[in-house]
């Protein structure tokens, strides 16, 4: 099986965090989002994938290189403008011939693509729109199905007199090659604002595959700081790397940590790390790869991204800390504040 992986975003609402990463590339419980969705597919049986690349390409490209090491054989498409969601997997349409999936590279989840395909084949469903139930729907489009699981219409970002259903798009779909011949070629073109309606239009076989497992969009903030809550809580499942030192805490390699350090799970420990003597580390924090901890430091509900150095006496609470920061010495950093530094100076 194949699938495309959209992971050209810019991601301008997870700024500053995205100044100088690509999106599809935060972390979450230490691995790049990305990296999760690559192995949901190879757990379903996929072998092969194609990456679209726009926004810093080399360092997509540079950490999963030819994906051998996951199990998979990559292929990359290389976006110097924005195609669209449609227009990418255009540009990539040589490489598939039978059914396919098209998954984003920085939501996050657990689903059974298994079931989705059998749906889909079931159906002799074109396409396939994986939809979920939400409560926050007026972030998203919403979509209604018949009795029979078939679309029948789409509203975009509804208002409150539009409202009839919470169940919207996901970005997860199962298609059939056929699909190309509804998408034109060297053009920007939009999945959801353009394919499917026309595919209503046209009256062809389109069905909604309504999910029950995790699913979050990696949107905003908010959402990103409640992934990496649910994954460390265990409410999607995901592999967390590192040793399961006692329950609910990750610990990775070549990391030292005094006898004197309090941990409180669920917490990610990332490997080379140094957490010293008097460190208190509370639940649903996690510290990335790299990582030193003075004396003293307290952290709690935060996430540390690599290289981050926390200084004597500091305190931390609710916030997210990028790539390569250095915290000084006796400060606080509490509630939603987000500290990131432009790793190439």
């Amino acid at each position: 099986m194949k699938a495309m992986v959209m992971a050209a975003g810019v991601g301008t609402r997870l700024r500053p965090l995205t100044h100088f990463i690509p999106k599809p590339m935060i972390p979450i419980v230490n691995k790049p989002a990305l990296e999760h969705t690559l192995d949901l597919l190879r757990k379903h049986g996929f072998d092969e994938v194609v990456i679209n690349l726009h926004f810093y390409p080399d360092m997509i490209r540079d950490h999963f290189g030819d994906g051998q090491r996951y199990g998979l054989k990559i292929h990359y498409s290389l976006e110097k403008t924005l195609m669209g969601t449609a227009g990418g997997v255009k540009r990539a349409e040589h490489h598939f011939n039978d059914t396919f999936v098209v998954m984003s590279g920085d939501g996050l989840t657990d689903i059974n693509l298994s079931r989705v395909i059998e749906f889909h084949k079931k159906k002799k469903s074109l396409a396939t729109m994986v939809l979920k139930k939400v409560d926050a729907r007026f972030d998203y489009g919403v979509t209604l199905i018949d009795q029979y699981s078939r679309i029948e219409k789409f509203i975009e970002k509804p208002s409150w007199s539009d409202v009839f259903a919470n169940t919207v798009n996901t970005g997860i779909y199962v298609f059939e090659p056929e699909i190309f011949d509804y998408i034109p070629k060297n053009k920007f073109y939009d999945f959801g604002h353009e394919v499917w309606p026309l595919l209503l239009t046209r009256k062809k076989p389109i069905f909604g595959y309504e999910m029950k497992s995790y699913w979050c969009d990696i949107g905003n903030l908010q959402e990103y700081k409640r992934a990496e809550k649910n994954a460390l809580e265990g409410a999607v499942k995901v592999k967390i790397p590192g040793k399961l030192r006692r329950k609910n805490i990750w610990v990775g390699s070549n990391t030292y940590i005094h006898p004197g350090v309090k941990i409180v799970g669920p917490a990610v420990i990332g490997s080379n790390c140094q957490i010293e003597k008097g460190v208190t580390i509370n639940s649903f924090t996690t510290i990335g790869n790299n990582n030193i901890i003075e004396e003293g430091a307290r952290l709690s509900d935060c996430i540390l991204w690599a290289g981050v150095h926390v200084s004597k006496g500091v305190r931390l609470r609710n916030c997210v800390i990028g790539n390569q920061a250095k915290i000084s010495e006796n400060i606080s950093v509490f509630e939603g504040s987000v500290i990131n530094i432009d790793e190439k100076k």
